[in-house]
């Protein structure tokens, strides 16, 4: 059977659930995954109502949608950044504070452990999100970056999301880091790092997401074969570079959907990734078929209704079982 397959609210936060529930119906989706932003689900409502989580339940039980998982990547995004003026856009008031930089990690690192908690009370197993980076503007190497100050970032991984991942492991759930640059695993080595700063705790794995991976030149279905035990969430959503002789993939500094860019998101199955081997490599590596695939929708130029009901297609088209038999075994003894 194929995996179910779910659209991710994130995108659609300026539409109240209720309303996003229907269409997301109507879009051909068997659930979503709710974003931890708009009124989707409210980390602290949740904690705070003893009511809320069954009311969010009972709505999406009233669209015969399923929930596998909720994402809180604006809030983890503070847990290691360098906190500047633009977080305020994407935080809650109350973790934002008076936006002291060093207050705002604090209260972001709480968030993130009353996360686990109210995916506890909600009843699901994975928290999809991110971890930010103290060390991301190190990336180039210039000036010359002495080895100690890259590992003093991870060091940082591991002294404020230990406690955080204590309370996932208390609360068991499990923490999925959308693999991304901005984050302190961005490809394969970097995600390598990151596990072994955590002391490969079982709390924390990946939200294995090709989009971000493919236009860095890394080949997502290598980042499968690397993680195959650590793949915890799926996101589908993709890529394309448009690399012409003046474009990069730094990107010159210019907007999402500018056709000057050398690479942007696509709608899924109109970029470069190739879904097919992904979904071969996610059966090689034993991701469940009762896990969904989630649909990130991002694609500037293209009317998002339309991209996210033919997303929803896509998707339960390019996904298959593995086989339980070899082809040629009628030919054995």
């Amino acid at each position: 059977m194929p995996r179910p397959v779910t659209l991710f609210t994130g995108q659609w936060a300026d539409l109240p659930l209720e309303e996003l529930c229907k269409k997301v119906r109507e879009f051909g989706y068997d659930g979503v995954e709710l974003a931890c932003w708009g009124d989707h689900f409210e980390v602290d409502k949740a904690l705070s109502d003893d009511t809320y989580c069954q009311r969010k339940k009972d709505l999406l039980e009233k669209h015969d949608l399923q929930l596998f998982a909720i994402s809180n990547h604006l809030v983890g995004q503070a847990v290691l950044d360098n906190i500047d003026a633009r977080h305020q856009a994407i935080l809650p008031p109350y973790v934002w504070g008076d936006g002291d930089p060093a207050g705002v990690n604090e209260r972001a690192v709480e968030e993130m452990k009353n996360t686990a908690r109210a995916a506890q009370r909600l009843g699901v197993g994975v928290v999809n999100g991110f971890t930010g980076s103290s060390i991301w503007h190190l990336l180039y190497d210039f000036p010359p970056t002495p080895p100690e100050m890259i590992a003093a970032g991870f060091q940082l991984l591991a002294d404020r999301w230990n406690p955080i991942l204590d309370v996932f492991q208390e609360c068991g759930v499990k923490f999925a880091l959308e693999v991304h640059p901005t984050e302190i695993a961005f490809d394969v080595y970097s995600a390598e790092r990151a596990l072994e700063a955590l002391g490969h705790r079982e709390e924390f794995g990946f939200n294995f997401d090709p989009s971000h991976l493919i236009w860095q030149g890394v080949d997502p279905v290598e980042f499968i074969r690397a993680f195959p035990e650590r793949i915890y969430h799926v996101h589908m959503k993709d890529a394309s570079t448009t690399l012409n002789g003046k474009t990069g993939i730094l990107t010159s500094h210019l907007a999402w959907g500018d056709p000057r860019r050398g690479w942007d998101f696509r709608s899924v199955g109109r970029g470069a990734v190739r879904f097919e081997e992904i979904i071969r490599a996610l059966n090689a590596a034993g991701y469940p078929h009762d896990m969904p695939l989630s649909v990130e929708w991002e694609d500037s130029n293209m009317n998002r209704e339309q991209g996210a009901a033919e997303a929803a297609t896509f998707c339960k088209n390019v996904d298959f079982a593995p086989s339980n038999l070899k082809f040629d075994a009628a030919f054995g003894d």
